[in-house]
Formats: C-alpha cells, sequence, structure tokens
C-alpha cells in the first residue's frame, strides 16, 4: 500500500442475481424465493446507495445462464431465469436518489433507436443517473430466439484461431455502429427543443430535432429518436474487455471499460493498451475511465473468507474459476489490493459481490469505511448526475453545433 494517500478511488459493483458464486443461492442470506421481486433488487441498490457507491450495474443476456461457454449446459441446480436489466432499473430508480444504474443491453439482437429510447426514458425516471453495459452475444441458441441470424457454435479454443477472433472482430464492429447509433439519437432533438408555450400552441421546435441519417454495414437509422434529449445529454456508456478487439469498442465508444488484470503489472498494461487505442480513435482528450474487477468474498478473517469460498464450492461440485481476479480476504485486505492496483493507472474497480447478500454489506459497511478512513473515498455524494460523480462533462450536442 502507498504510504501516501492516493487519489480517491470510484467503486461499483455488479449485480447478478443471487452473487457471482454459482451456489450463492443455497446460502441463508441470499433470498432466493424473492429474486423475481422488485423488492429484491431495490433492498440490494438501497444498500449500494448507502455506501455511496458511483453505480451497479444489473446483468442480463437473452438466454438462460450456463456454466458452458457459448451452450446451454441443462443445469438444474444453478439460478436459472433473470428479470429484464432495462426495465428492473426504471422500476428501481425512483427509489434512489444518488447512484448510478446501468443495466447490461445485448446489442447483438435489439434495435440501437429500441435501445437509446430505452435508456433515455431511464435517465428520465431517474433524473440523470443512467448508463447502459454493452455486451455481444455470439451464442447459436441465443440467435435461434430471433430467427434473423445463424451462427454455428464457437468455442474458447476456437475464439483463439485467426477465424474465431475475425468473427469476434465482427461482432464488436457491429456493437460499436449500435453505440453510435445510440449516440447520435440521443443528439437528434437538441435541449431546447421543447417549447411548451402554452399561449402560442407552440410544444416543439421542429427545426431542433435532427434526422441522423447513419449508413452503416449493420445499421441504417434515419432518426430523429422520439424521446427528448436526455437529462445527461449522453447517458454512461460502459463496458467489459478482456483482449484487443474489445479493447478497442471501450476506446472508441465508452465512458468506462471494465477490465480484468489479475496483478498491478498487469494493469498496467491493460490500461497502455487501451490508452493507445484511445489516441487511435482520436479521442485522446477525451476522460475515459478504467475500473478493474474483482470477484470478493469479504469477511472479518482471511480464513473465514477462504473456509466460505471452499464450502461453496463443494456445494457447487467444483472450485469457481472466473475472468476476473478473485479476492477472498478481509476489508482491510481488500482496500490495500485496491490502491496498490489503483497505481497502475486505473481509476476505479467494480465489485462482483460473490453471494450478494453477504458480500455488498461487506463492501458497503466494511470496505468503504475502511476507505474513507484512508482518505481514498468520498464521504458524501458531490453529484447529481452519474457522469458528475464520474468527473465526466455533459456534452454538447453534435448536431446544435452545426445547426
Amino acid at each position: 500500500m502507498s504510504s501516501t494517500p492516493a487519489s480517491p478511488l470510484r467503486l461499483a459493483v455488479a449485480l447478478d442475481g443471487t452473487g457471482w458464486h454459482p451456489a450463492s443461492w443455497r446460502e441463508q442470506v441470499a433470498r432466493p424465493r424473492d429474486l423475481f421481486t422488485a423488492g429484491y433488487w431495490a433492498d440490494l441498490i438501497a444498500e449500494a446507495e448507502r455506501g455511496l457507491l458511483d453505480f451497479v450495474t444489473l446483468e442480463d443476456g437473452l438466454g438462460l445462464q450456463s456454466s458452458h461457454y457459448g451452450e446451454l449446459d441443462g443445469r438444474t441446480d444453478q439460478v436459472r431465469g433473470r428479470l429484464d436489466a432495462v426495465l428492473t432499473a426504471a422500476r428501481i430508480a425512483p427509489l434512489t436518489r444518488h447512484i448510478g444504474l446501468v443495466p447490461t443491453v445485448i446489442t447483438t439482437h435489439t434495435e440501437p433507436f429500441h435501445i437509446s429510447k430505452a435508456i433515455a426514458t431511464l435517465d428520465y425516471v431517474s433524473s440523470g443517473r443512467a448508463g447502459l453495459r454493452v455486451q455481444i452475444s455470439a451464442r447459436p441458441h441465443e440467435a435461434d430466439h430471433f430467427g434473423r441470424r445463424t451462427f454455428p457454435p464457437l468455442s474458447l479454443q476456437e475464439l483463439q484461431t485467426p477465424a474465431g477472433q475475425q468473427r469476434l472482430t465482427e461482432h464488436f464492429d457491429e456493437a460499436a455502429d449500435h453505440v453510435e447509433v445510440v449516440r447520435r439519437l440521443w443528439d437528434s432533438w437538441e435541449d431546447d427543443a421543447e417549447i411548451r408555450d402554452v399561449t402560442t400552441g407552440r410544444f416543439i421546435d421542429r427545426d431542433k430535432l435532427h434526422y441522423i441519417d447513419f449508413e452503416g454495414s449493420h445499421f441504417s437509422v434515419k432518426g430523429p429518436s422520439i424521446t427528448p434529449r436526455p437529462p445527461q445529454g449522453q447517458p454512461l456508456v460502459t463496458a467489459l474487455a478482456h483482449q484487443t478487439v474489445p479493447y478497442r469498442l471501450v476506446a472508441r465508444q465508452a465512458d468506462v471499460g471494465y477490465v480484468t488484470p489479475h496483478n498491478t503489472e498487469d494493469a498496467r498494461e491493460i490500461v497502455a493498451e487501451i490508452r493507445a487505442e484511445q489516441e487511435r480513435a482520436g479521442r485522446a482528450d477525451e476522460l475515459l475511465h478504467v475500473f478493474g474487477d474483482l470477484v470478493v468474498f469479504l469477511d472479518d478473517d482471511q480464513a473465514a473468507a477462504e473456509d466460505r469460498r471452499a464450502r461453496l464450492d463443494a456445494l457447487a461440485g467444483e472450485p469457481y474459476s472466473s475472468d476476473a481476479r478473485i479476492f477472498a480476504g478481509t476489508p482491510a485486505q481488500l482496500a490495500d489490493v485496491l490502491q496498490e492496483l489503483g497505481e497502475s493507472g486505473l481509476s476505479g474497480f467494480r465489485l462482483r459481490p460473490a453471494v450478494a447478500g453477504h458480500d455488498l454489506p461487506a463492501i458497503t459497511r466494511g470496505l468503504v469505511p475502511e476507505l474513507q478512513r484512508r482518505g481514498a473515498f468520498r464521504t458524501a455524494y458531490e453529484a447529481d448526475t452519474l457522469r458528475g460523480l464520474l468527473g465526466l462533462g455533459r456534452p454538447a450536442n453534435r448536431y446544435a453545433a452545426t445547426a
């Protein structure tokens, strides 16, 4: 740990079902019977807000969860099924005041016009605290739900081949175009397009609505949106990335990228690669946050955390593995790790609670006070919007500038 106070860290939590460990639903605190109720999610997000966290992300998908990459596993001993992340966020938004709400959106099978309207609506009902997490899907069984395209099976081994990398590149190029359309649609209404003058009978200034006329290899969208420009102008765009192709998406289109370094040197190399891609994308002067992801098992002593992980592994029938670094220990030990990783250029962290009912309160009531004692985390919310919390200005409308 650094001997001098580090820059204040930014913290988010990633919420997925009862937690990221597949046996988490069997814990006494897990509340699996409440999983598909609004109250369950309201309680988790209220806890995150009590901890002054920047935002929560909500996982989603277009197929059942699976322990196998790219195909269904047929298991019945793990949580299966989800509520829609965007609709859940919209339901919870009026119950919160400060924390950002960032649902997952699968760009591969959803239309950018629908997504732009949904996230703009979330920004309105949350008074400027909306974002989205962009995710692709290359799974054949998910494509079958829509019947528009067919994808051949793709294993993790095939993903490393040139053909697999080409397929991955195509999916992420499509995601970049998807985000570009969404961003243009958010700007398709100027901020003062609505007049609402009862005396003259003019509700809207039609000259301040703009066609976006996007023509690309994946989408052809005329616009404008039917939803006025969101309160933040541009809600937060975020994406998870593990290698060069998705790093490029983060650099081109995101405000926050989530990465999965396993040590400080790893983090430093990832940040350097993203910054280089950001410069190539012509965004070198823009603020782009890079958050490190960690799965966390937090207890009062390290042995208890490790024992809990082992017990959950035994219930699951196999050791838990993750794309992200797995931490089992105390809040103080985790604070050391975060501050050390923060020196590599990461500006924040997205923590994945192994058991939501246990590890989320351990973050908000254990880790956060520890970081506050070190001067490394806020003691009060200092902005009313998610962009404000992250130090991101409200962007000018691209069409107003050229009108």
